[in-house]
């Protein structure tokens, strides 16, 4: 069981993060008290964007039931669900989470079970989404408390053509070592080209996604079996380095203001010759009207001492236990998260669009294979390969593959974030960023020691 669930208070102090909470609206309308309606609170990524489409002429055309969206950027709508769900306000009956939070907020009791909704619900077929996906999304008594929107671990991206222009070769399996290679060698292929693009932009879920991801393959972690800190050394301390060398002499400029929607952007824009990240930026890379739709190559995260090193995070469908309308909350996630939504994405926006990442049927569906023919294998096996209870090379006191699966590591991982941006900004060395990460972990470790 996941320590967290022995610090409920802690919890709710630590996941609750201090900010302005920002309450702005999009989509169908604010809160209200119709008792055929319910409120979902989610953010605002691309996905979600075409669901606010499709909800109200599919889902309500059929069932009735409104659905009044509150649509926030990430850090924003986590402070607010943090904010209704641990006072059990009630305010939302249905949020976005992530596999970060979904089992902290299980074991504190701010969230309803789904198993008895899933049990009645034949169409839904549980057993279809993906077994880590699905593990991830689970409390520690073992039941289930969100179910995917979308899923996604982390892959290399490069552009074909380039290489092929430069005479360079992409292994099936790289190494961080020959990624930094042929980052050097790609790098001024054309004018403004960096050799790789690598998020520096401050957040636990920004810059520490994929330098944890390194960390992991290099033999560090951010906390030992027994609870020590182990940031200043090791195998953490020689992939901060690592990746923070790489970015600056072969990455994007820019680099510490730069976060997953600026390295897309720059993939999009030929800007960059590779791109480390997430698999889900595959879809947009191969939209129909991206510039470089069928230029781009896909291989597996690259490694060191491990034999893989993708991450696993999904957005998922999560109720709060506050919500006195659970049939009518359950009949959105059972849509949102069906085999039937994937369908109508597929035919209304294109089976590229299609939130993928969590269903085994996704994978099998001959539309979705020729759509995503360049990147579909790679991402199923990348998330298949996933093990979030065992990432690296040591035992773990906590879950989490680019995260630690406890109530402080928002908090901590934001600061951390903030120190290594820093030294990627050159405003300090990382032997001083990653001397005050140590301690500020080490904070977080004598109350799990005690």
């Amino acid at each position: 069981m996941p320590p967290q669930s022995r610090h409920p208070t802690r919890a709710l102090i630590a996941v609750a993060t201090v900010g302005t909470l920002l309450s702005g609206c999009a989509g169908f309308g604010g809160a209200g008290s119709d008792s055929n309606a319910i409120n979902v609170l989610m953010v605002n990524n691309p996905q979600m964007v075409d669901l606010q489409k499709l909800t109200a002429r599919h889902f309500t055309k059929e069932t009735g039931i409104k659905v009044n969206f509150t649509v926030l950027p990430e850090n924003e709508v986590r402070d607010k669900i943090s904010q209704d769900f641990s006072n059990q306000a009630g305010q939302y009956d249905v949020a976005t989470l992530s596999n970060y939070e979904t089992p902290i907020y299980a074991d504190n009791d701010w969230l309803r079970k789904l198993d008895p909704h899933m049990e009645k619900d034949k169409k839904f077929d549980q057993q279809d989404i993906l077994q880590p996906i699905r593990q991830s999304l689970k409390g520690g008594d073992g039941g289930t408390y969100a179910t995917p929107f979308y899923g996604e671990s982390s892959f290399l991206m490069y552009r074909k053509d380039i290489f092929r222009k430069l005479g360079l070769r992409m292994p099936e399996n790289p190494t961080w070592q020959e990624v930094a290679e042929l980052a050097k060698k790609a790098e001024g292929a054309r004018k403004g080209m960096a050799g790789i693009c690598l998020r520096g932009l401050p957040g636990w879920g920004e810059l520490i996604a994929p330098l944890t991801s390194m960390v992991n393959t290099m033999g560090g972690t951010w906390f030992d079996q027994n609870w020590e800190a182990r940031l200043d050394s090791g195998g953490f301390a020689k992939a901060t380095k690592f990746y923070v060398n790489l970015v600056r002499k072969h990455g994007e400029s820019g680099a510490a203001q730069s976060g997953y929607a600026e390295c897309l952007n720059n993939m999009t824009q030929g800007k960059a010759a590779m791109w480390y990240d997430a698999t889900a930026g595959a879809g947009s890379l191969e939209a129909a009207k991206s510039p470089v739709k069928g230029k781009i190559g896909y291989v597996p995260a690259p490694v060191d001492k491990t034999e893989s090193s993708g991450w696993l995070y999904t957005w998922a469908w999560a109720m709060q236990k506050a919500s006195d309308k659970s049939d009518k909350a359950w009949k959105f996630i059972s849509w949102a998260s069906g085999k039937e939504y994937e369908k109508l994405v597929g035919q209304k926006m294109g089976w590229s669009n299609v939130p993928a990442g969590k269903r085994e049927s996704t994978y099998r569906n001959p539309e979705y294979q020729q759509a995503a023919s360049a990147f579909h294998e790679v991402t199923h096996e990348a998330i298949d390969n996933t093990k979030p209870d065992d990432p690296g090379i040591q035992k773990r006191p906590a879950p989490g593959i680019q995260f630690v699966g406890i109530p402080e590591f928002t908090e901590l991982g934001l600061e951390v974030s903030q120190e290594i941006s820093a030294a990627i900004a050159g405003q300090q060395s990382v032997d001083d960023a990653l001397e005050t990460s140590q301690k500020l972990a080490e904070e977080v470790a004598e109350e799990y020691q005690k």
